[in-house]
């Protein structure tokens, strides 16, 4: 029979010893956060001292308080809130459609083995192909406006989301598929609840590698063509030889990138804790 008074005891010490590790980890993530800030406030005052004292060119580099001050200014005249909208709707469009279409296929291809063999190598020889390479393509097939820009942000991400998202269904415990089989599960019904729900937690990791890519793919359709957004900002800069135009151009897509990938976090969050 067991001692109620032992049962209360160790209860009261894992309980205890739950506290602690909470407290130590709540304490290391407080100084992992301190850390990260020092090292973000040492790069920026060393960056600006240097540009004061010319161990740094300043022409080249500029400084922080230029590019704050720049970057203030045109926020108060408008001159940026133009810019920021359409690179940042022409980036979660392409996202969108790039993992979509890419989830698609990668759906597709597992579906049919026939077709999987079939388009095995051009995956390959499509994935190794520098796709900014194709990027005068795109603009020439969709047009020097907002369809060039979006193609080159799909294409850049969908190969990639393909490829991770079928190795993802083929690495699936195929003991699981056997025995879903064996009870009579046809096709859809082994996708629908053995492959994907296993596939769940890669194709919210490809969402935030996807966020990136979609990232490089507008801007570099924005050199290409466009008359606005943040990646003309960044080329306008350099033809002027306005650098502190340009590090303001990448300061905002640092910080809209960064906001788009904390937003995949937090869903990727939300999706997994309703999954439990």
């Amino acid at each position: 029979m067991t001692n109620p008074i032992n049962s209360y005891l160790t209860r009261g010490a894992k309980s205890n010893a739950h506290a602690a590790f909470l407290k130590r980890h709540r304490t290391r993530n407080f100084v992992i956060r301190l850390v990260q800030i020092a090292l973000f406030i040492a790069f920026i005052l060393f960056w600006e001292l240097g540009a004061n004292y010319r161990l740094i060119d300043p022409l080249l580099f500029s400084q922080p308080s230029k590019i704050w001050a720049m970057f203030a200014e045109m926020l108060l005249k408008g001159n940026l809130h133009n810019h920021i909208t359409v690179t940042v709707i022409e980036t979660i469009v392409g996202f969108i459609l790039g993992t979509v279409f890419g989830t698609a296929i990668a759906i597709a291809i597992w579906w049919s083995p026939f077709l999987s063999k079939v388009l095995d190598p051009y995956l390959v020889v499509l994935n190794g192909m520098p796709k900014v390479a194709l990027g005068p393509t795109f603009i020439v097939a969709f047009g020097g406006g907002y369809g060039g820009i979006i193609a080159m942000a799909i294409a850049i991400s969908i190969i990639i989301t393909t490829i991770v998202v079928y190795t993802s269904f083929r690495e699936v415990d195929s003991n699981l598929i056997k025995l879903a089989q064996t009870f009579g599960a046809n096709q859809r019904q082994i996708f629908g609840k053995i492959v994907l729900p296993a596939s769940f937690p890669t194709i919210i990791s490809t969402l935030k590698v996807n966020v990136g890519l979609a990232w490089v793919g507008v801007i570099v359709g924005e050199f290409l063509v466009s008359k606005q957004g943040l990646g003309y900002l960044i080329i306008y800069g350099f033809q002027v030889f306005n650098l502190t135009l340009v590090f303001v151009s990448l300061f905002i897509i640092a910080i809209c990138a960064s906001l788009m990938y904390q937003g995949v976090a937090a869903l990727e969050s939300k999706l997994l804790k309703n999954r439990e």
